[in-house]
């Protein structure tokens, strides 16, 4: 990574934030299914809330690559914190990518350097079955204002967010599919909690369902279609933060097997441990999994301006399998890692222990599921050929 050296870069910053705060409170965190506030305090007090954004408007202007590293780096202390850090971030890429040309949002996303503000999303809706290109609400505007109501299942740490970015019809006579993105300001925004988040894994993103209902001006939508905004930037950031989180998840459980193994050759000088092998195929594993992650990152961030390229089957179908490759492997990592340490990983109250890596490495399948992705490729591949 060639950051270690210096003590005041992002991720050597988020490094000591994730050591020193994220990783001490993930454990109440997990328990009490509640919002890491600790981990996000610390992050909006060293203004990394905003690393995405350009120098400019005074953010870090951090890369994808840097971000991703940061993701990666907190995934491995607090698999819930980084989530929320990583969703908040696709969100900052939308705005900050998306928002050409208004006034309003320019302003604002100097508001959001000043103030360290959090971003939530609410792209899912109740009756669409998970399909974030499709929208059953629409935008209903009134001269130069907009109303909006959205039944979503789930808007992660929505109660804790200050802004939401929502999607929705672009008016109410739109196809389901021409949609547009509004920032929901939180003051003219109300939630009504329609389910609660008592979940296996990822406990501490409070993912909530909600009805939302908000109001403003319609220069809080976004210039740039959904269409555009999920092809450029939501869908290839999402697969490739959360990827990395994912990839902090698995980093951590085999650090844990490699003590586990270390420790066990130190009680028996001269013999190699029952796991080591199995060790040494973890590894190889792991390092498949990272070598896939900063490939498909690099990919992107070389491709960052080119409208075309992003918008190519083959660049989609590259992002899709990132997120499939990602979500199988962090699985297949962390249970290998249980099979090392045995009985030790198994147990919770164990510094051996990899129960909560394998809870939350379950939920990256289930978000945006793999099935519905795979249908996706499915469908490209017909028209799709191969370069």
């Amino acid at each position: 990574m060639g950051h270690s050296k210096d003590q005041t870069t992002p991720l050597a910053v988020a490094t000591a934030i994730a050591q020193q705060i994220v990783g001490p409170a993930a454990a109440s965190v997990d328990e009490a299914s509640r919002f890491p506030s600790e981990a996000i305090g610390a992050l909006r007090d060293a203004r990394l809330m905003t690393a995405l954004v350009p120098a400019a408007y005074g953010g870090l202007g951090c890369t994808i690559t840097e971000v991703a590293e940061i993701c990666q780096v907190l995934g491995q202390h607090c698999a819930s914190a980084a989530m929320v850090y990583a969703m908040h971030q696709i969100q900052v890429a939308c705005i900050v990518r998306h928002s050409a040309g208004s006034e309003y949002l320019q302003a604002y996303i100097r508001e959001l350097v000043d103030k360290q503000l959090v971003l939530a999303s609410a792209t899912s809706e109740v009756n669409v079955g998970g399909d974030v290109r499709t929208s059953i609400c629409a935008v209903e505007r009134e001269g130069d204002q907009f109303h909006l109501r959205k039944q979503a299942p789930v808007i992660s740490y929505g109660a804790q967010a200050d802004d939401i970015l929502v999607t929705a019809r672009r008016q109410p006579d739109s196809p389901p599919s021409d949609q547009v993105m509004v920032l929901a300001r939180k003051a003219n925004t109300t939630l009504e909690q329609t389910s609660g988040w008592d979940a296996l894994g990822f406990r501490g993103t409070c993912s909530s369902g909600y009805v939302l209902d908000s109001r403003g001006s319609v220069d809080q939508i976004l210039t740039d279609g959904y269409a555009d905004i999920s092809g450029r930037t939501m869908l290839p950031v999402s697969h490739i933060l959360w990827s990395s989180l994912w990839l902090g998840i698995a980093t951590d459980a085999v650090n844990r097997a490699r003590a586990f193994i270390r420790d066990a050759a130190r009680k028996k000088p001269g013999s190699i441990p029952p796991g080591a092998t199995r060790l040494a195929e973890l590894v190889a594993l792991l390092q498949s999994m990272r070598a896939g992650v900063q490939d498909a990152t690099r990919a992107y961030e070389l491709a960052y301006d080119d409208a075309d390229a992003l918008s190519a089957i083959g660049f989609a179908l590259r992002m899709n399998n990132l997120k499939i490759q990602s979500s199988q492997l962090v699985v297949q990592v962390v249970a290998q890692a249980l099979t090392v340490c045995g009985i030790a990983g198994y147990k919770a109250d164990s510094k051996y222990s990899v129960e909560r890596h394998l809870r939350d490495a379950y939920g990256a399948g289930i978000m945006i599921n793999n099935d519905r992705i795979l249908g996706a490729s499915a469908s490209m591949l017909l028209v799709h050929r191969d370069e």
